[in-house]
């Protein structure tokens, strides 16, 4: 399975999911790559700082991903592409490579409008290859606020679906990123749950 995680928007936490995403796959005994497509290079910095090598990271930000995808699937079971922001041909190539483009929306209305514009980049993959899917998650929700549910109700009308499992705002990813580890090191934290419930939710949409 390929996942892509994208928006137009930067700042909403494609990399820190990416990460998660590989690293709890790669707990379940999947076989992981990473690819880090966005030309800041985030998930390659994290991976230098990280001791243990659980899964593959790579750098790849050139839009030919789309042709060369077989070729860097073959030895793996899933692969993440960690996507960058803006509308570019990469981001496009990106869309083509993937099965399942996830889109990261941070309660706020700029959000919702990148992601609109996300959605769109998507559809207009989608001509040329229907397969491809699609979903938004909300990350870095507070907790009992009256923006989040305020946010899925913009999200539904763009007629996509939103993933239930939402990721809330949590010290303990920027806190584990600063040493090249994970929130899922500490298994009985509520970040750590969350994540499960996210992977969980994705590993559904086949």
């Amino acid at each position: 399975m390929i996942y892509a995680f994208l928006n137009q928007k930067g700042g909403v936490g494609k990399t820190t999911l990416s990460i998660h995403t590989a690293a709890e796959l790669s707990g379940r005994g999947r076989r992981v790559l990473l690819i880090d497509a966005d030309p800041q290079g985030s998930s390659l910095a994290w991976s230098n700082y990280r001791e243990t090598a659980d899964f593959t990271v790579v750098g790849m930000a050139k839009p030919t991903i789309h042709k060369e995808i077989d070729m860097l699937s073959a030895d793996y079971d899933d692969v993440i592409i960690d996507g960058p922001p803006r509308v570019t041909e990469l981001a496009r190539s990106i869309i083509l490579a993937s099965n399942l483009v996830i889109i990261p929306v941070q309660p706020s209305p700029m959000d919702v409008w990148a992601a609109a514009d996300t959605v769109d980049l998507v559809r207009e993959a989608q001509v040329f290859n229907p397969a491809i899917k699609c979903c938004l998650t909300l990350n870095r929700k507070i907790a009992n606020t009256a923006i989040g549910r305020d946010v899925r109700n913009a999200l539904a009308e763009l007629e996509v679906p939103v993933l239930k499992a939402d990721i809330g705002q949590r010290v303990a990813f920027a806190e584990t990123a600063a040493s090249g580890s994970t929130v899922l090191e500490a298994k009985r934290s509520k970040a750590a749950k969350e994540i499960k419930k996210f992977v969980n939710e994705l590993r559904k949409i086949q």
